[in-house]
């Protein structure tokens, strides 16, 4: 597994307009593996957009390694960079504690009578949002105390596909402390993502180990 960063062009009036939409992101990550385009065979990638420093980032786990310049075409240029991340994987302990960052898609399937499948709703009170990342904590291997997380950031993508209507994707961008409880759930939760909408740049968690 590799990380990859670039930072993003933000005062590139043409690059932005470029990326209007969230599925145009989609894009970009996946134009990064040529190789993949070519044998139509992809891989699950993660990605999101974080910002820092007043500073826009493009964050993406991926098996293999991006192509760099393509990785730049809507980034700063030389800010591309790839670290591999199995050394970092193969030195998570259970019990180990940890600063996370997520954005997911918090959403609710309602029924109704007669239908076979529930109906989407985005979740958009704060108390809900915040539960619906602690009921999540325990099957995807780790915890999270009370108060131990919140909301850094929240909002819509704008999600538009070819000959479709737009569609708003809730956005809530989670930060806090954690504690790894099962390892292998842990490990599978970094690298394969949590919740829903993964190829729109949700599901990716980051930690940071502390003492």
């Amino acid at each position: 597994m590799y990380l990859s960063r670039v930072e993003i062009d933000s005062y590139n009036r043409q690059k932005m307009k470029e990326l209007s939409h969230i599925a145009a992101y989609h894009s970009w990550v996946e134009d990064c593996f040529p190789e993949e385009r070519q044998e139509e065979e992809r891989t699950r990638k993660l990605w999101r957009v974080d910002q820092l420093d007043g500073k826009n980032y493009l964050l993406v786990l991926s098996p293999g390694k991006p192509n760099l310049e393509i990785l730049e075409k809507f980034g700063r240029s030389s800010t591309g960079e790839t670290k591999d991340y199995e050394g970092f994987l193969a030195s998570l302990k259970e019990g180990d504690r940890a600063r996370f960052r997520v954005v997911l898609n918090p959403v609710v399937s309602k029924y109704r009578p007669g239908q076979k499948r529930g109906q989407v709703y985005p979740i958009l009170n704060k108390k809900d949002q915040e539960k619906f990342l602690y009921d999540r904590a325990e099957k995807n291997g780790f915890k999270i105390e009370p108060g131990d997380a919140w909301i850094v950031d929240q909002g819509f993508y704008q999600l538009k596909k070819k000959g479709k209507r737009l569609v708003k994707l809730n956005k809530v961008a989670y930060e806090g402390r954690l504690e790894i409880t099962n390892l292998e759930k842990f490990k599978e939760t970094l690298t394969q993502g949590l919740g829903k909408k993964k190829a729109y740049g949700f599901g990716l968690m980051t930690i940071i180990p502390y003492k």
